[in-house]
């Protein structure tokens, strides 16, 4: 393939951010209720005093709705009271009441999980952070930002764009996420590997615990060695230590020139080669390697509304796999260099068939459009959707695909009985989006899934959950990947923190 073709120019109009109904099928059956009280008229006028009247507080079924039910439709508790503080001091003193009186209690950000991490089991009080939803201050010289838990992971970015600075997170949900929630789920997303972990991202949290201790935590500086880093706790923690209120944040530098390439590939080897390859290449402007299967692509072509109109960035040569690898960073005539010699290395080694490049704007938008709208594409096709976020080592990473197609299809599910298998993700950091979309529900499909996938994970060092979190779908199952004695400590941790188990039961970890 001549280097000319892999510069060709993307084709594909833009699309709607629209996201569609799914049903995000998982693991347990549901635990049952622990010995909590439940709300009555009393509770319900203390809590309201405290956090400020009927503006704050909310009972009725219509308004509880939206906090009774996540938005993949899959997880829904019967919450009878949702609380919205407008302070982080009113939210340690709601969370202070309710471990007195014995309810339990579910911290809720912008509800866009997919574990069930955000919603009521049961009949837990419901504390939004929406109304922490203040960006306090932004430090232009060191890049630092404090935030409080509500501010939409979008706002966020917009705010830091007026000083030439961006969060290091980027997520499909980033319009209704919140920052706080992120924290909390320690959520990845699509520039992982550029930007690294919130564990490194994040430099102090404010944060509400069990007893009403607002703690500090909030240093803004990124060096301080000073006793056990605490903030880490709360990091990945889903609201089950503590309810995270403010986030102090370090923002990265905002690049100034972001140009991507789409190629097409024969075999997965070959994949792995294109990723070492541009590791090699465009080093430290590497922002992003995603990866989609001809599977994930056909669903996207397939499921054509008049909001989409996606096309085949590639339609002369329809290979098994695809690459989005795109680089960003501050001179584009370098950033431009730097591509286009990967993508010449990449025809010359016979790596890569066929590509595409776009140089920001509509373009660049378009590429990414496929990649984001494979979720959408699945759920507009019918539910379920059983869909897994798993690690797995880049030497068997899509074997689990081809894996988990085999074991359908030898019991009579596959394309031709409605049932497709596909898989894309993040795999410059080797997380595999796994996901199994079947036109009805049939029981029968989800016990050849599970736990047979987490055995597989298991069986190869890989971990269950990349970056959804364990929320309700996964709490049973974090034996796959942490031995019993991390599990252990990970429960007395939480009893020292939330001794009653006021904060997100049913979560994270195995009920006892």
């Amino acid at each position: 393939m001549a280097a000319a073709a892999l510069l060709s120019v993307a084709r594909q109009p833009s699309r709607t951010a629209l996201f569609a109904f799914t049903r995000s099928l998982g693991t347990a059956p549901t635990p049952p209720r622990h010995s909590f009280d439940k709300i009555n008229a009393q509770h319900i006028s203390a809590l309201k005093q405290i956090v400020g009247g009927d503006a704050n507080c909310f009972t009725d079924a219509t308004s509880l709705a939206a906090y009774n039910a996540d938005w993949t439709g899959r997880y829904r508790g019967s919450s009878q009271l949702a609380l919205r503080p407008p302070t982080p001091r009113a939210v340690a003193d709601a969370l202070k009441y309710c471990t007195q009186h014995g309810l339990a209690v579910v911290p809720q950000g912008g509800n866009t999980g997919l574990v069930g991490g955000g919603v009521p089991v049961y009949d837990e009080v419901v504390i939004s952070t929406a109304a922490l939803n203040a960006v306090e201050s932004v430090d232009a010289d060191s890049g630092c930002v404090v935030a409080g838990a509500g501010v939409v992971l979008q706002a966020l970015d917009e705010e830091l764009a007026k000083h030439n600075l961006m969060v290091p997170l980027d997520l499909g949900a980033k319009g209704s996420c919140h920052i706080g929630g992120n924290v909390s789920t320690n959520a990845g997303g699509l520039r992982y590997l550029r930007y690294g972990s919130l564990h490194g991202s994040v430099l102090g949290l404010e944060v509400a615990l069990a007893d009403g201790t607002l703690l500090d935590l909030l240093s803004t500086c990124r060096k301080d060695n000073t006793g056990y880093d605490l903030k880490q706790l709360f990091i990945g923690a889903e609201g089950t230590l503590g309810i995270v209120t403010r986030v102090a944040l370090q923002a990265a530098p905002r690049p100034s020139s972001v140009q991507a390439a789409w190629i097409g590939i024969q075999t997965f080897e070959d994949v792995r080669s294109a990723l070492r390859l541009a590791r090699r290449h465009l080093g430290e402007t590497l922002s992003a390697f995603e990866f989609v299967d001809r599977a994930s692509l056909d669903v996207v072509l397939e499921g054509q509304y008049a909001s989409m109109r996606l096309h085949d960035p590639l339609p002369d040569n329809p290979t098994p796999f695809h690459a989005l690898v795109e680089v960003s960073g501050s001179n584009e005539a370098h950033d431009t260099e730097k591509l286009e010699h990967f993508l010449e290395a990449a025809s010359e080694e016979g790596i890569a068939v066929d590509g595409t490049v776009a140089s920001g704007g509509r373009q660049l938008a378009e590429l990414w459009a496929i990649r984001e709208g494979i979720s959408e594409a699945l759920a507009r096709r019918g539910a379920p959707v059983y869909k897994y976020d798993v690690s797995i080592p880049l030497s068997c990473w899509y074997d689990i695909v081809t894996d988990m197609r085999a074991r359908l299809s030898e019991a009579g599910y596959n394309d031709s009985s409605g049932v497709r298998v596909v898989g894309y993700g993040h795999m410059g950091d080797a997380n595999m989006h796994l996901n199994i979309s079947s036109l009805e529900v049939d029981d029968r499909i989800g016990d050849l899934i599970e736990p047979w996938v987490y055995e597989w994970v298991s069986s190869r060092g890989g971990s269950i959950s990349a970056e959804h979190g364990l929320g309700q779908m996964k709490a049973s199952a974090i034996g796959y990947s942490k031995h019993p004695e991390a599990v252990r400590l990970m429960a007395q941790i939480k009893d020292v923190l939330d001794p009653s188990g006021t904060l997100n039961p049913y979560k994270v970890l195995p009920s006892p």
